[in-house]
């Protein structure tokens, strides 16, 4: 099983921090964000690792590297200088993500989520975790029920930017920007999509002052 890291925004909540480095190498008690996802889906038995790039993708690149220090194989997707939005982005590594179901992990989170070698259940294009809403989005995304994510109903849930998808699930879409989030609708509208609830620790990490909070948190 592969996975995918999206590590090519610009960050512009998190200027100026992000005006010389790159969101994914922000660090947290002396540690790269990227590097928390990337030893975390290692432990899982993650050992393919697609990372996305834009802006200074350079410098993950060089900080980075091919993964043998993680003991694991990491290939790039250079968007160039326009980021593609994170549908685009995915869709533009599937060539190098194949044909089986993948990890999908959002560069600009933190959380202690344990993951694993799991596919999805038969005809199911996504699965989603998800996580109490925090107080920057307390209106939430989505709903649970039966383990099928919903539209919000009495009780939202706030996606938490890591999911199993499948490639399927980007049928019909065309090389370019675009984002992920209406791919995600589709799959909802048609009972294809599977979730769960997190209740571990987590952080959108999307402004200065998030990050800041979390220094000593981990």
């Amino acid at each position: 099983m592969k996975a995918i890291i999206l590590a090519a925004g610009r960050g512009e909540r998190m200027r100026p921090l992000t005006d010389e480095t790159p969101k994914p190498l922000l660090q947290v008690n002396g540690k790269p964000l990227i590097e928390y996802h990337i030893e975390a889906l290692a432990r899982g038995g993650i050992r393919d690792i697609v990372i996305n790039l834009s802006w200074m993708g350079e410098k993950i690149r060089d900080q980075i590297g091919e993964g043998s220090k993680y003991g694991i194989k990491i290939t790039y997707s250079d968007e160039g200088d326009e980021a593609l939005e994170t549908g685009g982005g995915i869709f533009r590594a599937l060539a190098l993500l194949g044909d089986a179901p993948f990890w999908l992990v959002n560069g600009d989170v933190f959380c202690a989520y344990d993951y694993d070698m799991r596919g999805l259940d038969d005809g199911m294009l996504g699965h989603l975790v998800m996580v109490p809403n925090p107080v920057h989005n307390e209106t939430g995304d989505f709903s649970l029920a039966d383990e099928l994510v919903t539209t919000p109903a009495t009780q939202t849930l706030t996606y938490s930017g890591i999911a199993v998808l499948h490639p399927d699930l980007f049928n019909g879409a065309t090389d370019g920007k675009f984002p992920l989030a209406p791919l995600f609708e589709g799959a909802i509208e048609r009972g294809l999509l599977s979730g769960e609830l997190f209740r571990g620790r987590w952080a959108d990490v999307g402004t200065p002052e998030r990050l800041a909070e979390l220094g000593g948190s981990f």
